[in-house]
């Protein structure tokens, strides 16, 4: 990607929202059972939450900037290193919090699926605070809440595209007056079963063609089975099938789904190539452990088309664009890194 020119925004993307300290434990032969004890195979930690968004932005090399509480205790220690030293992410618009522990999810993986328990509390300051007033942006990405946040708007006002997702409704409600919220918006990521249930519509499809009449564009994600999109503007629609991948561990997938998208449309790529490029990065992500740090950099991605590229396979031929995308020196990009136990230094 090119360097900022003097009157580029400072940043591709900004994020807010809070980070958790992932424990992600893998290999485990069955659930753990009330007064048993289970031993998992593998264990490691990383950055979670709104951190796997911006890992997965950087590494597809996009200017990132996050905005997020983190507690000054050792998990937020660990997850700042990592964000700031290894990963890039700009924390300018971070702030450390003594008292206020950081948020934590145990991850346990199992039969390519995974059951989470999480603990927190809610930030000291919102994202108002931290963002007053937001720097110059491309693009927000946002987790729709039932509270505005001041600083999406004045992004907005600056000329930011507005990217939305959406979360599990832990009431259940699904309160379809939550997408009177989605005004102002250009781009709509829920996953099928958010969708579905917000539209009340049987099919991923039908739920998609229902929220393109709330927002310009909209993808909704069918975890292994793709992605189904819809541009309102131009009334094209986009249905993509899944890649067949091992898949190991689904954490932080619709995250890094996501980033691709945002890359894409940043970027002027064709809907269709936008939605394609998505679904491998997610695909790829999904074939290792652990959230934020199973993100694919731009090596990951040439190293499975230069592998792939060889088949002539009709689904795969599809893929062919990213002869046209690729960076020429893809091999010095950033790339994954495992998740670990971190280590005392000395």
């Amino acid at each position: 990607m090119a360097p900022p020119s003097p009157t580029t925004p400072e940043f591709d993307v900004l994020l807010s929202g809070t980070v958790f300290l992932d424990i992600i434990f893998t290999g485990l032969p069955r659930p753990p059972a009330p007064g048993t004890e289970v031993w998992a195979e593998g264990l490691g930690s990383c950055p979670g939450g709104i951190a796997n968004l911006a890992v997965a932005l950087r590494r597809l090399g996009l200017r990132t900037a996050l905005s997020a509480a983190f507690g000054e205790d050792a998990y937020g220690d660990f997850c700042w290193e990592v964000l700031a030293e290894q990963e890039g992410v700009d924390l300018s618009y971070c702030r450390r919090f003594y008292g206020w522990h950081s948020p934590v999810t145990v991850s346990m993986a199992m039969d390519r699926d995974r059951s989470m328990v999480t603990h927190g509390h809610r930030p000291p300051v919102g994202a108002d605070e931290l963002l007053a007033p937001p720097p110059a942006t491309r693009a927000c990405f946002v987790h729709i809440g039932p509270d505005d946040e001041r600083w999406v708007a004045t992004a907005k006002e600056r000329g930011a595209l507005l990217f939305a997702d959406i979360g599990w409704d832990r009431t259940e409600a699904w309160a379809p007056d939550l997408l009177r919220r989605l005004d102002g918006y250009d781009v709509f990521l829920p996953n099928e079963v958010e969708a579905r249930h917000y539209t009340r519509c049987d099919t991923p499809e039908g739920a998609a063609t229902a929220l393109a009449e709330h927002v310009p564009v909209v993808v909704v994600t069918r975890g292994g089975g793709g992605a189904v999109a819809v541009d309102s503007a131009t009334g094209e629609r986009v249905d993509v099938p899944g890649l067949n991948v091992a898949a190991l561990d689904s954490t932080g997938a619709g995250d890094v789904f996501g980033a691709g998208f945002v890359l894409g449309t940043l970027s002027g790529w064709p809907l269709e190539h936008r939605v394609r490029f998505a679904n491998l990065c997610a695909a790829l992500s999904v074939q290792h452990f652990g959230g934020s740090l199973s993100a694919p950099g731009w090596v990951d991605i040439a190293t499975w088309w230069r592998t792939v590229s060889r088949r002539m396979d009709d689904d795969l031929r599809h893929y062919g664009f990213l002869e046209d995308v690729l960076p020429q020196q893809a091999g010095a990009e950033m790339r994954r890194a495992s998740a670990t136990i971190r280590l005392r230094s000395h």
